[in-house]
């Protein structure tokens, strides 16, 4: 477990590294040039928390999403308050799959300090090159990301039920709320291609937190659900609307014609399809 953390921890290091040296390069080549990804960190930094209630807001006050955590909730309860977690850790353990170097990869994989890191890299990448659109994206991540750890960690603290190895703040988990969380905002914006790809590692990082009895499975069980329901809502939000892979805009124009010797104005609408490369 030592390792584990140790591994997260220069991890977290090692992107947060990558993150501060992107947004000083453009300084350093040209110290005139605009620092962009300073820029466009202190804007949406200001604008953080007011986005986080707000999206917080429109995810949980959903009556589909609030039915589907109550279910997944009451599931939770069913499974911890029965033998079916007991059953279910006992089988883990005398059947052990993750170990050594794979157990540790999903768990470093599947850690919220690394999706943190990565979506930021992501951010500060976008913002230097410009690139709004992948720079939204990528805020839309961080987003869905910081409404499922506040929401995590509240329910851990509340809960505070110990973990099958004995460790503290079990329910929910953590690094399946973080990865579902993940693979719902990408299967949101880039569809099932990335979508069950993720979704899969996302199982496996899961099914790693109950194969190591880091978790429950009651943990797992609402730790998915709720990464589901904040990772489709928070990205659907904020996803633009795109027909084969096409960003679609509303177009609004003056129309101009002759008519009977006559000049005639009118207002023509219509949508355009534009595409980034």
């Amino acid at each position: 477990m030592r390792a584990y953390c140790r591994s997260r921890f220069w991890l977290g290091v090692l992107c947060t590294g990558l993150i501060f040296i992107v947004g000083c390069a453009t300084q350093t080549e040209n110290p005139s040039k605009r620092n962009l990804f300073l820029e466009s960190a202190v804007v949406d930094s200001a604008r953080w928390p007011s986005r986080v209630i707000e999206d917080s807001r429109d995810t949980f006050l959903r009556g589909d999403n609030m039915t589907a955590l109550l279910l997944a909730g009451g599931a939770s309860i069913a499974m911890h308050n029965t033998d079916a977690d007991d059953n279910l850790a006992g089988n883990f353990e005398r059947h052990r799959v993750f170990k050594g170097f794979a157990s540790e990869s999903l768990n470093v994989i599947g850690s919220p300090m690394t999706h943190f890191a990565v979506s930021g890299l992501w951010y500060a990448l976008s913002a230097e090159n410009e690139d709004d659109f992948n720079k939204e994206r990528a805020w839309t991540m961080i987003t869905a990301l910081s409404i499922t750890g506040l929401t995590t960690t509240g329910l851990k603290a509340i809960r505070n039920n110990d973990t099958p190895n004995g460790s503290r703040w079990a329910w929910p988990s953590g690094h399946t709320s973080s990865s579902f969380t993940v693979a719902s905002v990408l299967d949101e914006f880039y569809g099932p291609r990335v979508g069950i790809p993720a979704y899969a590692l996302a199982s496996l990082v899961g099914y790693r937190m109950m194969d190591t009895g880091d978790h429950w499975a009651s943990d797992v069980v609402f730790g998915a659900t709720l990464g589901w329901v904040v990772g489709h809502t928070v990205a659907g939000k904020h996803k633009k609307l795109e027909v084969a892979g096409f960003q679609v805009l509303p177009h609004i124009a003056t129309v101009r014609s002759v008519r009977n010797r006559r000049n005639a104005n009118g207002t023509g609408m219509g949508v355009t399809l534009v595409k980034q490369f």
